[in-house]
């Protein structure tokens, strides 16, 4: 399996439960640093590499390598993203676009990719992605990282719909208040003061009050992964949030 973004937070956790499965992984990440070290913490099953998913080239190159290594993908978790803020009547276009290359048209390049490789061995597949609450329950002044995440969410249905006749299952994890790289500690600092609310209590602000963690979300993936009559399907991991809630 591929994991991209997978140096650090959801990707890392992703990687390793998809090892304790008996999966052959790869690592993906701009830090190739970070994903080799990921790589060597799983083992020789392992593979980390450099990549910067942006970069269309860059992204078919790692994928030939990968199937080279391991003889084929089967599943791949298009993780990778950064979490931009701005107002949106006033945000700059460069922040925009800089949030669209990467929380959007990588992730199409990353499917397109898994989808080419998944053709060719006639196998079929399971294409991944982190979508997130955002994408169908925007928070205030986050719509540079909501609007490509609600672009993804919809990229998965229709490669669902597209790829299915292929034996490709394409489905999606909308998770929210993950500590990782997209929500720092001074990330959760600043809006748990300006919420009136301890750090405990707002990373634990959902129906169950419980806080939810990188290892919760790379569940969802195993469990995605597995269900081999699961396709077009996004599966909420927040803790239960009703406004973010789906069918």
């Amino acid at each position: 399996m591929v994991v991209t973004g997978g140096g650090s937070g959801i990707g890392a956790a992703t990687a390793r439960a998809f090892a304790r499965q008996g999966a052959e992984v790869a690592i993906l990440d701009l830090s190739a640093e970070a994903a080799e070290a990921v790589a060597a913490s799983i083992g020789p099953r392992a593979l980390g590499l450099g990549c910067d998913v942006t970069n269309p080239d860059a992204v078919a190159s790692a994928f030939d390598a990968i199937a080279c290594r391991f003889g084929g993908i089967d599943i791949v978790v298009s993780n990778a993203g950064a979490a931009w803020q701005g107002t949106i009547g006033s945000v700059d276009d460069a922040t925009l676009r800089r949030s669209f290359e990467l929380n959007f048209f990588a992730h199409q390049s990353v499917a397109q990719n898994a989808v080419r490789l998944f053709k060719a061995q006639g196998t079929g597949g399971s294409l991944l992605f982190n979508a997130s609450k955002q994408s169908v329950n925007p928070g205030k002044n986050f719509g540079p990282y909501g609007l490509p995440k609600a672009a993804t969410l919809f990229l998965m249905k229709q490669y669902a719909l597209d790829h299915g006749r292929d034996g490709i299952r394409s489905a999606a994890v909308n998770a929210d208040r993950i500590r990782s790289g997209l929500l720092t500690g001074d990330m959760i600092a600043s809006r748990s003061a300006a919420r009136g609310l301890s750090e405990k209590d707002y990373m634990a602000g959902n129906l169950l009050g419980r806080e939810v963690g990188a290892e919760d979300v790379a569940d969802a993936f195993v469990w995605l992964a597995r269900s081999n009559k699961v396709t077009a399907c996004t599966i909420t991991v927040d803790g239960g949030n009703i406004e973010a809630s789906l069918r």
